[in-house]
């Protein structure tokens, strides 16, 4: 059984040399790994070049599309039986491919994806936004991380699919937000069988500071919109939340003008999240920076999913997404 890495990278050379590390400690070998340049101004080619002899690595460098058209880019370009999608700022555990290669043996699947966790050696604030987007009093349940759900939908960040559904699926549409969502409910659509391995996990750092992590879940909540016009049944209850939120939160923030009572809601639940973050992290600093992580979470993808649901959905915009010039600013 072989597996074909495929990494797209933009702008990140020290966060592929963590991830390439990691793929060196790997106690299972039968893989290859694709790196693809995505027209990154901070090229990677330098770090790339210190693994070939440690690693079955190949580098493409390309003009920019986005991560789903580099990763289609990429697997063009691979042999495996098994493509492994991962983002450049995860880092893999010794164990990672001996483990998705016992689930495939035990169970086979089509396609698969993990959980992500916060490494030791993440600043505070990347462990905070960490259980902003893992924790059941956020929207960790909402992104499907539980043996429970009926269906799981693997993210881009830690995605396995085998190679022949890849190419009948045509790999991932042109979307630079919620192209992995799409594509997993694609899956779905044509009667594949897709599973979660809970054992199959990676660290994964996403955004250094909260004003970047806000366009992060800003433009997700754009993308459930987008999902939605794409893919009408895809649109549940449970992705109206953040909204719900972002709009109560408001009211009672109104309301506070006039009544500071009307603040105890906010506030209980600020407190329910620091406690919680705290015991997890065994940090009252990181439970203080989760609170704030888990409203500028919040606030974001409900703002995102207000602001696109008025725009497609009312004044019959075309798809779109924000902060396209500066996202990684």
């Amino acid at each position: 059984m072989r597996f074909s890495v495929i990494i797209p990278v933009y702008n990140r050379p020290d966060e592929v040399d963590e991830l390439l590390h990691s793929l060196t400690l790997q106690r299972y070998t039968n893989f290859e790994v694709i790196v693809v340049e995505d027209g990154s101004t901070v090229p990677c080619k330098e770090v790339v070049d210190r693994y070939v002899s440690c690693l079955d690595i190949r580098y493409f460098p390309k003009p920019n599309s986005g991560p789903g058209q580099s990763r289609n880019y990429g697997a063009e370009r691979s042999k495996g039986d098994y493509l492994i999608i991962l983002d450049s700022d995860c880092i893999l555990p010794e164990g990672y491919f001996e483990a998705v290669r016992k689930e495939l043996q035990t169970t086979p699947a089509d396609a698969f994806g993990g959980p992500d966790r916060a490494h030791e050696s993440f600043t505070r604030i990347q462990k905070a936004i960490n259980y902003s987007m893992t924790s059941f009093f956020t929207t960790g349940g909402i992104r499907g991380g539980k043996k429970k759900m009926d269906k799981f939908y693997p993210r881009s960040f830690n995605m396995g699919i085998r190679r022949k559904v890849y190419e009948t699926l045509g790999g991932f549409r042109n979307m630079r937000f919620g192209e992995d969502i799409d594509f997993s409910i694609r899956i779905f659509k044509e009667g594949y069988a897709c599973r979660l391995f809970p054992g199959v996990w990676v660290y994964h750092k996403r955004r250094t500071d909260l004003g970047k992590f806000f366009k992060q879940v800003y433009n997700s909540g754009i993308a459930r919109i987008n999902l939605y016009k794409r893919h009408p049944g895809s649109l549940k209850p449970v992705h109206l939340l953040p909204a719900v939120f972002t709009v109560g939160a408001g009211v009672f923030l109104s309301g506070a003008v006039f009544c500071p009572y009307s603040l105890f809601p906010i506030v209980c639940y600020a407190l329910l999240v620091a406690i919680d973050a705290s015991i997890q992290n065994r940090s009252l600093t990181i439970g203080l920076l989760s609170v704030a992580a888990s409203f500028v979470q919040l606030f974001g993808y409900g703002a995102g999913f207000l602001c696109a649901w008025w725009q497609r959905c009312v004044l019959g915009r075309d798809e779109f997404s924000a902060f396209n010039r500066n996202f990684y600013k």
